[in-house]
């Protein structure tokens, strides 16, 4: 079998912590039960590129067990688990091509070689493995693909507006049960997950400033709150400043921030988020970091050209001296924090977004000839699914409509 991995040695280690995480994602297990007695996926070719987690070898073995061929590679150079990777290759024959911390080349080399088998369906996080097969492949696309992250949503509508877009994508990052719990309580915790791994430091008493006030944003804010820190919310959406404010943060124009905070974290999806005049700006100690999918936020080449030195203090954590004098610290090489620093979210809430890339495989698979070159929601009735199967694990009951009241809010006379 063909794979490139770090080290197949660091398999068992990998394998246990994979059944730790399987003990929290009781509504996967549920798919995974499902998929192994129908085989919904027999024979399809799946390439995924994805953050190569514990939660990932989850989704992974609900593929195979529904009968899927599968590919996998990593979405980014420094979130791979080395051990879960291994694993995946030794106990579950599954194609992995990840290491942490690999260059460039070797990253997209590896995305290549997850498409190898020319596959009906893709997983995506980010978009890189969908954009890279655009610019390669030649004749039939694939049938249909996911997209996990708002950022690789945004890059696959650009794509769709544009009309270069050659096969249909669900966004799973639109589904309620992904983005409204996974971006909010996921990111939000593992993000000050991987603060605290890389700099040990105390949130109480200190100024956080989060730039940009989306579903991950507000996680972020509202878990700072909650350690004890003041927090400044940065916006340039007016809706989202306004919710910001009301929500009991400070809002205000990032020129002004940068000369009060302590540690700035992006989340954005946008480009120079943090810039040279706001890098001029920072307080000596300040500490930079970014939660979006790519490392575009934090004006790492501006910040590299105002400082003199540099050197790493602490692992993911490396010390700029500005020529000023001022020392700024950049963690996990401004990549994704809670995934480069730490191990990303819980599995607890990765339990329902991989819940909806399994499904939406299956959906896709059902329905791919209907489907228009388009990036699609994943169907509402398969969200209100997966929400009411993670309650039930949870042991949790909920109301439901009499018939009388189904009846009357279908009247468009509701006074009669």
């Amino acid at each position: 079998m063909e794979y490139d991995i770090k080290d197949i040695k660091l398999a068992e280690k990998g394998k246990n912590r994979i059944e730790w995480a399987e003990r929290f994602m009781p509504v996967l297990r549920l798919i995974r039960k499902r998929f192994a007695k129908e085989k919904p996926l027999k024979g399809i070719k799946i390439s995924a590129c994805l953050h190569i987690t514990t939660e990932t070898a989850n989704l992974i073995r609900t593929l195979r067990a529904g009968g899927a061929l599968i590919r996998l590679c990593a979405s980014n150079p420094l979130s791979t688990q080395d051990d879960c990777a291994a694993a995946i290759v030794k106990y579950w024959k599954i194609p992995v091509f990840a290491i942490k911390g690999e260059d460039k080349k070797t990253y997209y080399q590896h995305i290549l070689s997850a498409l190898h088998h020319e596959p009906d369906i893709t997983i995506d996080d980010g978009a890189d493995l969908v954009s890279t097969l655009h610019q390669k492949k030649k004749g039939n696309f694939p049938w249909g693909g996911t997209e996990e992250t708002t950022t690789g949503v945004i890059r696959l509508r650009n794509m769709e507006r544009e009309g270069v877009l050659r096969y249909p994508i669900i966004a799973v990052n639109d589904s309620l049960t992904k983005f409204m719990f996974d971006n909010r309580y996921g990111t939000g915790q593992s993000t000050i997950d991987g603060i605290l791994r890389a700099t040990n430091f105390l949130f109480a008493g200190a100024t956080v400033v989060v730039c940009g006030y989306g579903m991950c944003g507000k996680g972020i804010a509202s878990r700072a709150k909650g350690m004890g820190a003041s927090v400044i919310v940065t916006e340039v959406d007016p809706i989202r400043a306004l919710e910001a404010k009301m929500d009991g943060f400070a809002v205000m124009p990032l020129s002004e921030a940068a000369k009060i905070g302590d540690i700035f974290i992006t989340a954005t999806g946008n480009l120079n988020v943090i810039s040279e005049p706001h890098i001029r700006l920072l307080k000596d100690g300040a500490i930079l970091c970014n939660a979006g999918h790519f490392d575009v936020e934090i004006d790492k080449k501006r910040l590299a050209r105002l400082s003199i030195r540099k050197r790493e203090v602490r692992s993911f954590c490396v010390e700029y001296t500005l020529r000023n004098g001022k020392r700024i610290y950049l963690l996990a090489e401004g990549r994704l924090v809670n995934l480069s620093a730490a191990e990303g979210h819980p599995a607890m809430v990765m339990d329902m977004s991989f819940a909806n890339q399994a499904l939406a495989c299956e959906y896709i698979a059902k329905n791919y000839e209907k489907l228009e070159k388009k990036v699609y929601k994943l169907p509402y009735e398969i969200d209100c699914e997966i929400a009411r199967l993670k309650l039930q694990s949870m042991g949790v009951e909920f109301d439901t409509l009499t018939p009388e009241q189904k009846r009357y809010i279908s009247l468009w006379q509701l006074g009669t």
